[in-house]
């Protein structure tokens, strides 16, 4: 039922260097994101403009179908290429991205007959990069906004069923306040590395 799709499409600029690839407590961050999301995935693939990169980690590879659309593109084409009806979208540069707020999402979309359930980030904004999607609805609605050039990732939601998790929702999945990192730089790296080494 549940497809898990990691998006690797950045262009990891603030780093100087592909992030999922760099060495994170001895592996590959993308192989420590795989280790940790694979037993919840029923499937689980990754999208990529650079699928020879990644070949080494066995999983199904995908492009983006509409070029140069940012991340917008990436989910376009988790959704398009995912085979179940369910798609869970995690970035590639979150090593603390969570499974059980994952399950939660996924019984909150069933249980209320949903399209989108996406948490609050810290700072008021959303994390549409640690959501979960209904494929058949959000698929068209997420098309549309290509076609449109809205490139915004949140663009299409008024044409959808959304759920936002509040900050509060989220405490019991994230105490550490750490589900939401993002590694944009090789200090942040160096910080989410210790922040791992000391669970």
């Amino acid at each position: 039922m549940l497809t898990i799709s990691i998006q690797a499409g950045g262009k990891s600029s603030r780093m100087g260097q592909d992030k999922a690839l760099m060495p994170f407590l001895g592996q590959p961050l993308i192989a420590r994101l795989v280790a940790r999301l694979r037993p919840l995935a029923d499937e689980l693939i990754l999208t990529t403009n650079r699928p020879d990169d990644y070949r080494f980690l066995g999983l199904p590879l995908f492009p983006d179908l509409f070029a140069e659309r940012g991340a917008l593109g990436g989910l376009h084409t988790a959704l398009a290429c995912a085979s179940l009806p369910y798609v869970a979208v995690v970035a590639c540069d979150m090593p603390f991205a969570s499974p059980a707020l994952i399950c939660h999402q996924r019984d909150l979309l069933l249980a209320a007959d949903l399209d989108v359930v996406i948490p609050a980030g810290p700072e008021g904004g959303l994390e549409p990069l640690h959501a979960l999607y209904r494929r058949d609805t959000c698929l068209p609605a997420c098309e549309q906004a290509l076609i449109n050039n809205q490139w915004k990732l949140i663009s299409w939601f008024p044409r959808v069923k959304v759920r936002t998790l509040a900050v509060e929702e989220l405490l019991p999945y994230d105490p550490e306040g750490r589900v939401f990192w993002n590694l944009n730089t090789p200090n942040e790296f160096a910080r989410a590395e210790l922040a791992a080494a000391a669970e």
